[in-house]
């Protein structure tokens, strides 16, 4: 029987199921609990985030993954600017994780941002997710870190070819991924309890988001 896939905007009526969605994707994921959720629900609200790719994928008219995108800058050494795309949260329901639905909802959003006028993302993430969709390391294109260092997980896909010009760029997220993690557990109170645990990945988040790459130069 052929499935029907949709992706299309999120609408307000979304925003629950997409919440409880992103709880489901990052529990226990990489710390016990998670955060994720809240920041879908209050990241909607600031300036830098981008509703026209603001996308959710349906299966049969369920939904079962979302992506969210906010504008982030460069900033070379001569103080010019430029205006790219950072997404997060993603989420794919755990269900049906590993099918092709996350490649699917990622690349319908790379050809939106493009046609927006977008061109380049910089993300945080396991290179083994994004390496395939044409994410490369953050120092084969010179971004860094305002402190001139070079995350291991710290991602970027140029939408257009030869974007970042191989200029030195350093990178400023949007204060929209900004929060008080009290106000965060506080949210999370209100919601149905799901136990807090350890699991294997939590290591593996904790080694790659610690890393960083030694620039040659």
């Amino acid at each position: 029987m052929q499935q029907t896939i949709t992706i299309r905007t999120e609408q307000p009526n979304d925003y629950e199921t997409v919440e409880t969605l992103t709880r489901k994707a990052f529990w226990n994921l990489y710390v016990p609990g998670c955060h994720e959720h809240y920041l879908a629900h209050i990241i909607r609200n600031h300036e830098d985030f981008l509703p026209e790719l603001d996308l959710v994928l349906e299966l049969d008219g369920q939904i079962i993954g979302n992506i969210m995108y906010t504008k982030s800058r460069l900033v070379d050494p001569d103080g010019e600017e430029k205006t790219i795309l950072t997404f997060g949260p993603v989420s794919i329901d755990p269900q049906y994780q590993r099918m092709g639905y996350g490649k699917q909802l990622m690349e319908a959003s790379f050809q939106k941002a493009a046609e927006l006028g977008f061109e380049a993302i910089v993300i945080f993430g396991s290179p083994d997710n994004y390496v395939s969709r044409g994410f490369k390391s953050c120092l084969k294109y010179h971004i860094s870190l305002e402190d001139h260092t070079y995350p291991a997980a710290m991602l970027v896909k140029e939408l257009k070819p030869d974007a970042l010009d191989n200029k030195n760029w350093v990178y400023f997220q949007s204060p929209a991924f900004d929060f008080d993690p009290e106000d965060a557990e506080q949210f999370d109170a209100n919601l149905e309890h799901w136990e807090k645990k350890w699991q294997s990945s939590q290591e593996s988040f904790y080694i790659i988001s610690r890393s960083l790459l030694q620039n040659p130069e």
